[in-house]
């Protein structure tokens, strides 16, 4: 269901200014409704500038996203494996809605995205800051046969095709931090989060999750609680960033069965942020220091002890300050 503060918002997205009578109007409410609406803006980090005898305007307009320019940006050949584009307005998070629409239906292929999250969720239950109208929040739900051992190291191909679509946008300096996590001049550009349904050894649904940082609002920044980075430098619209993810998402989902992560693996490597450098492995109460040596085969980060080479599927890792 389109709400009315989503139809202001796809009058007011061109940024040019617009009277509360054009705007009760369009959409068919009286003027005092439509000033109660446009209060409720400055609750989703959105700055609307008023004018006397203008009236209202988002200053540099904003981008809402477009099923059509989504799917016209796609490269050649990779909408066949798209099934649908869900574009929703606020709502808790696109994991979460794809976990639920699983239970009603076969979801394979369908996307998800949400202009708002209220509950945006990242690894080990962080909390996912996410204004409205500004970054990425998708959620791709693909199904696979073989269970568990088919994904192993799936999250960090992810993160492959993810560095892949960014710098096809003209992005260079990203970087990847094991397990799930996009770095941009090593600070956090965006994150991945995979959720699995269905049977463990057989037939099963993964919820891939990526959020991207695009345009962060300052009111939001310091809500963030670590070192972060956008891409607002680089003025790319959200409907072509999503369009990149999903030309390298898509077919490499399809074809992850057969090839598995060694595929992926030289080139996660490759960008690395912590490749060659002294870590923390911090798991449950313990911390393990040592030298990151890449990756195996599953995707379990190797580090280098003073003992020997040793392998971590779980943890947070972090570089130590020199």
């Amino acid at each position: 269901m389109v709400t009315i503060v989503r139809q202001l918002l796809e009058v007011l997205s061109d940024g040019e200014f617009h009277s509360g009578e054009e705007l009760g109007r369009s959409l068919a409410i009286s003027r005092s409704a439509v000033w109660k609406q446009l209060s409720k803006l400055a609750d989703l980090h959105i700055q609307l500038e008023s004018v006397r005898g203008r009236g209202y305007c988002l200053p540099g307009g904003l981008e809402l996203f477009n099923e059509t320019q989504i799917k016209e940006g796609l490269r050649a050949g990779v909408e066949e494996f798209l099934t649908d584009i869900r574009i929703l307005d606020i709502i808790d998070s696109t994991n979460a809605y794809a976990s639920r629409d699983l239970n009603r239906d076969r979801v394979h292929g369908t996307v998800y995205l949400a202009e708002c999250q209220t509950g945006g969720r990242g690894r080990m239950g962080r909390t996912w800051v996410s204004p409205y109208g500004r970054n990425v929040y998708l959620s791709l739900v693909w199904e696979f046969d073989g269970g568990v051992a088919v994904l192993e190291g799936l999250s960090l191909a992810v993160g492959v095709a993810v560095h892949r679509a960014v710098s096809a946008l003209g992005v260079a300096d990203v970087s990847l931090k094991w397990p799930n996590d996009v770095l941009r001049d090593d600070r956090k550009l965006g994150g991945i989060l995979l959720e699995m349904n269905g049977d463990p050894v057989g037939v099963c649904q993964v919820i891939v999750g990526i959020g991207l940082n695009v345009a962060v609002p300052a009111s939001v920044a310091e809500a963030i609680g670590q070192p972060w980075h956008d891409l607002s430098d680089h003025n790319i619209g959200r409907n072509s960033i999503v369009a990149a993810v999903l030309s390298e998402l898509l077919p490499m989902l399809a074809s992850y069965p057969e090839k598995g992560f060694p595929c992926y693996r030289e080139e996660w490597e490759k960008y690395h942020e912590h490749q060659g450098q002294e870590v923390e492995i911090r798991a449950s109460d313990r911390v393990i220091c040592g030298i990151a040596r890449g990756v195996g085969e599953n995707g379990a980060l190797c580090v280098e002890l003073p003992e020997g080479r040793r392998y971590f599927s779980g943890g947070e890792v972090s570089v130590r300050k020199r």
